[in-house]
């Protein structure tokens, strides 16, 4: 187990590298660069002068009305005076002791910018994870105990059209309907919290930090509910019918022992798996169209801003701790799997 892991962790150097090197030269000839950007702003050209030249490119010196010294010193402040292999490896060095560097944009820390969008992020993911793996997991064993019935055919209706409604679509007729649209004033339109948050007693606080998480939540998880529970009811179903439930049965065993000592634990194996890398994505990642829609300043907003305005430092500093949080994800899926069925090896996951 420990020779596995250690060269499981070993493979992820490459991989790592191989991820910031493919991203990092893309930057370089994407149009627009943080140095484009500036020079346009500063001749009042807006945002359109970005379409010349690339990520610390040179092309833009024959449309800029700047002279060269003043370009020279953009350049430099931007780190963009040095050659494009250079200034790789210089990262890559920072980014080993997690040092990001500061957003061109938000002139924060990346690191700092990212802690304050967290809340927001784990906040929608927490409260999602919960509510996927709290409701689909009963509701899929249901329903393949009850295979083919009105109750199954019911739910399995119900959780198809959840998922066929976009998250954004559902947001928005959410809105309409208890937001204080056309109909209901239930629940707050923006923000994780309310204004005077800080004057409310600990109970108040978490009441209204509840009340407003019910839409945004419901929002992105109803899409979720269909793909976990017809999992679940599958992974149950393919169980049921195997030659040791039979045999179970035939001994006379109560049909809630036979399906929750012996079919649970087996049938529950590749919806346990898939839970870490699940876990942690819900911590991460934000959801842009959810975030716009309640007025949340997460994750998903800031990967947004962070490519439109060209923020390379915010693009890739957060590509290169997502990006070993997810292979650190799919290491812990793959020990899962030893560590829930005893007849899987380390040795057959190599090969």
């Amino acid at each position: 187990m420990f020779a596995y892991i250690i060269k499981r962790i070993l493979l992820m150097i490459p991989t790592l590298f191989g991820v910031m090197v493919i991203t990092f030269t893309v930057t370089q000839f994407v149009p627009g660069g943080p140095v484009e950007k500036l020079i346009a702003e500063m001749e009042g050209l807006g945002t359109g002068g970005g379409e010349v030249g690339g990520g610390g490119s040179s092309m833009y010196r024959a449309a800029s009305g700047l002279n060269v010294e003043r370009i020279e010193k953009l350049e430099e402040l931007y780190g963009f005076d040095k050659p494009p292999v250079e200034r790789f490896f210089a990262m890559m060095k920072r980014y080993l002791v997690f040092d990001f560097g500061s957003s061109y944009y938000y002139q924060r820390t990346v690191a700092d910018l990212v802690i304050s969008k967290l809340p927001v992020s784990m906040s929608l993911g927490l409260w999602s994870f919960v509510i996927v793996y709290g409701v689909c997991i009963p509701l899929g064993i249901k329903k393949a105990v009850r295979h083919g019935s009105n109750f199954d055919i019911f739910s399995s209706t119900v959780i198809l059209v959840g998922y066929a409604i976009p998250g954004f679509v559902l947001g928005i007729a959410l809105l309409v309907l208890f937001g204080g649209g056309s109909f209901w004033n239930i629940f707050p339109l923006r923000g994780l919290v309310s204004d005077n948050w800080s004057e409310l007693s600990l109970i108040g606080k978490i009441l209204d930090y509840l009340w407003h998480m019910v839409l945004p939540v419901i929002s992105s998880a109803v899409g979720s509910l269909a793909v976990m529970t017809m999992l679940t009811k599958n992974s149950f179903l393919e169980e049921i019918g195997k030659q040791y439930v039979l045999t179970a049965r035939a001994k006379g065993l109560h049909e809630k022992k036979v399906l929750y000592k012996h079919v649970f634990r087996n049938a529950i194996i590749p919806i346990i798996t898939g839970f870490p890398g699940y876990f942690l994505a819900a911590f991460f990642t934000g959801s842009l169209l959810i975030e716009t829609i309640f007025s949340l300043d997460g994750m998903g907003l800031l990967a947004y801003e962070a490519v439109l305005n060209r923020d390379y430092p915010i693009v890739l500093g957060t590509l290169y701790f997502f990006t070993i949080l997810g292979l650190v994800a799919r290491l812990l899926s793959d020990m899962s799997y030893v560590l829930v069925d005893p007849r899987i090896g380390f040795e057959s996951l190599e090969s």
